[in-house]
């Protein structure tokens, strides 16, 4: 049996992909605010599946799980020069998605969604995702609150889904 998620499995297996996870790992080794790793990606995904389905988008969940695994995997380059991480997202996740097998109309939905995950007012999937990654966040269970930049407004006081 095929997975739904092969496209997404593949990127997670492949080496460049791991790299980065590590990367990301070893700057954040003694963070105590939110992280950006696997579980991050996968709450995103699965809150992105979510609000997709109830605003009646019909996407592929292949496409939405690679785009959550994608979004902040250039977080280690902001570390290290300042680039912007939606920017250097996009650029890495370009790279990897020539090893996978998603249309080009696909792989510019993806690469849309990435570039603009920090953009309120988006429409369509770019807005669902956006919505998917703020609301990924545990803030109501967070003990570093205090430490985080976020306002109050932006923080998730409340499980939401």
């Amino acid at each position: 049996m095929i997975s739904k998620l092969s496209q997404t499995n593949r990127l997670l297996n492949l080496p460049e992909y791991q790299d980065y996870l590590h990367r990301i790992e070893t700057h954040e080794r003694d963070r105590r605010l939110c992280r950006h790793n696997l579980a991050h990606f996968l709450d995103v995904a699965r809150i992105a599946a979510i609000l997709a389905d109830e605003e009646g988008l019909s996407l592929n969940r292949d496409l939405i799980y690679t785009t959550a695994l994608l979004h902040d995997i250039g977080r280690f380059i902001q570390y290290e020069n300042g680039t912007p991480h939606e920017q250097a997202s996009h650029d890495l996740a370009t790279g990897l998605l020539r090893h996978l097998d998603f249309s080009q109309e696909d792989q510019s939905v993806i690469l849309d969604a990435i570039l603009s995950h920090r953009t309120a007012g988006s429409r369509g999937f770019n807005a669902v995702f956006y919505q998917a990654d703020k609301k990924s966040r545990a803030c109501y269970g967070c003990a570093a609150q205090a430490e985080c930049n976020w306002n109050d407004e932006k923080k998730n006081s409340e499980i939401t889904y």
